[in-house]
Parts: C-alpha cells; sequence; structure tokens
C-alpha cells in the first residue's frame, strides 16, 4: 500500500526531531534534515506495516495546512510503500508446507517444476504484485 502523512519537524540542539501526530507513537531523529527525511520515512514503512499486519486500523492522513506545529518547525507529507519495504527488508527465505496431489506432484517432478519459484509467482499474480 501506498501513503503520505504530514510530519512535524522540529530543529534540535543537534539535528531534527521527527513526528507524525496521525500515526500513533510514530517519531524518530536524525543528525541532520537528509537524515531525518531518511528515517521519518522508515519509520512510517514500519508503523504502517505493523498496523496492517496486526489489522489495527489506520486513519486518514491529515491535510498538509492544517497540521497543527509551532513556531521554528515545518511540516512536509512524507510517503511510504508497505508493499517495497516488505520486498526490501523481508526478502529472506520462510519454508512452508504444503500439500498437493500426488499425480500432480509426479508430473511436475518429472518435468523439473521448481515448485518454490512456482509458488512464488503464483502468490504474485493472486496478489497482483507481478
Amino acid at each position: 500500500m501506498k501513503y503520505a502523512y504530514p510530519a512535524v519537524f522540529t530543529k534540535e540542539d543537534v539535528g531534527y526531531s521527527v513526528i507524525f501526530p496521525d500515526i500513533p507513537n510514530c517519531f524518530t531523529s536524525g543528525t541532520d534534515l537528509p537524515e531525518a527525511i531518511e528515517m521519518a520515512q522508515d519509520v512510517l514503512n514500519l508503523m504502517l506495516m505493523t498496523m496492517e499486519d496486526k489489522g489495527i486500523p489506520i486513519s486518514p492522513a491529515s491535510e498538509l495546512t492544517s497540521c497543527p506545529h509551532e513556531d521554528g518547525e515545518f511540516v512536509s507529507l512524507v510517503s511510504a510503500d508497505t508493499v517495497e519495504y516488505r520486498k526490501k527488508y523481508g526478502d529472506y527465505a520462510v519454508k512452508k508446507t504444503l500439500s498437493i496431489p500426488a499425480w500432480l506432484n509426479t508430473l511436475a517432478e518429472r518435468d523439473g517444476i521448481n515448485f518454490s519459484a512456482t509458488l512464488q509467482k503464483a502468490l504474485k499474480e493472486a496478489l497482483d504484485l507481478s
């Protein structure tokens, strides 16, 4: 899923702190602005992915212009793509046990079908991720 949420950036003695008013407990910091932006994208992806996985309702993003902030702070949209985040950080093998009819197994093995690659391809198609 793709998202964009407003983040409030606050200049600190060293670097910036970042909070997402629409996402509970979603905050981070960076030693400079580029790092703060990078960390903001990372924490937003992680929080949204966790909420998706746990079935926690994800509130819609506030309008950028209505996001509360103090003098000296600024608000910027931060984007997140949880599908791409999962691909980047969850690209390790997970063993799955499944059952198929014996006749199908025999034919697939005879033809040298790679079960893992075939299942991955089918899952990507079923999830419209191809």
